[in-house]
């Protein structure tokens, strides 16, 4: 059986694969579900589409959903550092 860790990495990794989709609607849904998870990998691959997508909304979207992660990933570490 995967750990809930194994199974959040897959969900990452897909919707990271998805942000290279020809289809803007498809990348901007895989930066919405990116920011819902505090995952490094996630953080790195918006970096990416932030410096590097041609659609202003989905560069703007990449920087928002990072900001997200980056919140979550912080309060995750802050957490485990005072428990």
């Amino acid at each position: 059986m995967d750990s809930p860790t194994s199974a959040t990495k897959r969900i990452v990794n897909y919707h990271i694969s998805r942000l290279q989709d020809k289809s803007r609607d498809v990348r901007l849904k895989a930066i919405a579900e990116l920011a819902l998870l505090p995952d490094t990998d996630a953080l790195n691959a918006l970096r990416s589409v932030f410096e590097n997508d041609e659609d202003v909304e989905v560069r703007r979207a990449a920087q928002e959903a990072g900001r997200a992660v980056f919140v979550k990933i912080k309060e995750q570490d802050d957490g485990s550092v005072s428990s």
